[in-house]
């Protein structure tokens, strides 16, 4: 059997994501993860399917599955994340995994019977059979709020987002401009759409950050509004390039209708940058929220004045920071 892990005592950790990568546009922030989780670890080791840039610690080791394509990838992947399981079985006192059920759905069984404590981090509302498997499996499941995860369960710990306040920071030399910045996977859910059509009110240019399946169709409908001009589809990414765009954007607009707590919003918020929300979910966030209508989100626009910066960083760093929250997990970790 494992080790069992008691009090503060510096663990092993087996963590298992989609992908270390320092340029990956969606996850790229993980990586500022692993380097958190190393500092409170006497070592870790990392399974991901895909290993891109990244510098970390000496006492982490990444070890990737592979690209596999065709039907029978699945399998293959499967298959070589159960040999790496056993074969690393040594080398872990513990196992967090990040955002994949299905790793524990493989795993979970094994490591239970090898003692290992496992934790699943899972911020979606989406709730299906291997999520309910997985939280039975899972010692415990760390998740940002309340509404990002819909399944009760009294395994879970609702801990706050992790925002690295290292790197979405203020930056007192860059001057703002006036533009409206909206960000996320283009993806109906999100409704850029509100946003663009909230432009049909305002002078302002529009920033759209992300890539999707509705791109097309938000490309024609700013084409049908003569908005062309002003609405500027970014594409994706890197996370210095989102950075860049927080803090010379004038306003940030958060008009996605997956009723949780995004973190694109925080991210936004730690560098300084005043949010419009039509989510009731963000009540308590510093934050102005306003119906889900074009006019509604115009008018806000149009009525914003340059915010307190500093106040809205200090925000972030207090309840949703990357150096409050891994500690936080480490301490639940040991003592759950």
């Amino acid at each position: 059997m494992g080790a069992r892990v008691e009090g503060n005592t510096r663990m092993k950790l087996l963590i298992i994501t989609q992908v270390v990568d320092t340029e990956d546009p969606i996850l790229g922030f993980f990586v500022r993860w692993i380097e958190e989780f190393a500092k409170h670890n006497e070592r870790i080791e990392v399974i991901c399917l895909k290993e891109g840039a990244h510098a970390l610690p000496g006492n982490v080791r990444v070890h990737s599955l592979g690209k596999e394509r065709g039907t029978a990838r699945r399998i293959v992947y499967a298959r070589r994340f159960l040999s790496l399981v056993w074969r690393l079985r040594g080398d872990y006192d513990a196992v967090f995994v990040h955002m994949n059920p299905e790793y524990v759905v493989l795993g979970g069984l094994f490591w239970r019977l090898r003692d290992k404590r496992t934790a699943l981090w899972y911020t979606h509302k989406s709730v299906d059979t291997k999520l309910r498997v997985a939280t039975f499996l899972s010692s415990i499941v760390f998740t940002a709020s309340k509404e990002s995860f819909r399944l009760p369960s009294k395994k879970v710990r609702v801990m706050g987002h992790g925002i690295d306040t290292n790197f979405f920071s203020l930056e007192p030399a860059m001057t703002r401009t006036t533009a409206v910045l909206s960000a996320g996977r283009l993806s109906p859910t999100k409704r850029h759409d509100l946003v663009i059509r909230a432009a049909e009110h305002f002078p302002n240019e529009v920033w759209i950050v992300g890539e999707g399946p509705e791109k097309l169709n938000l490309e024609q409908l700013a084409e049908s509004l003569s908005l062309t001009g002003r609405v500027r589809f970014l594409g994706p990414q890197t996370q210095e390039g989102l950075r860049e765009k927080y803090r010379a954007a004038g306003v940030f607009v958060h008009a996605s209708e997956t009723g949780s707590l995004d973190k694109v919003v925080l991210e936004a918020l730690a560098c300084g940058l005043p949010v419009i929300t039509t989510s009731v979910a963000l009540t308590g966030l510093p934050v102005t929220t306003v119906p889900a209508a074009s006019g509604a989100i115009a008018r806000e626009v149009m009525a914003t004045r340059p915010a307190d910066t500093r106040s809205l960083a200090a925000f972030v760093r207090e309840y949703h920071s990357l150096q409050r929250l891994i500690p936080a997990i480490m301490d639940v970790m040991q003592t759950a």
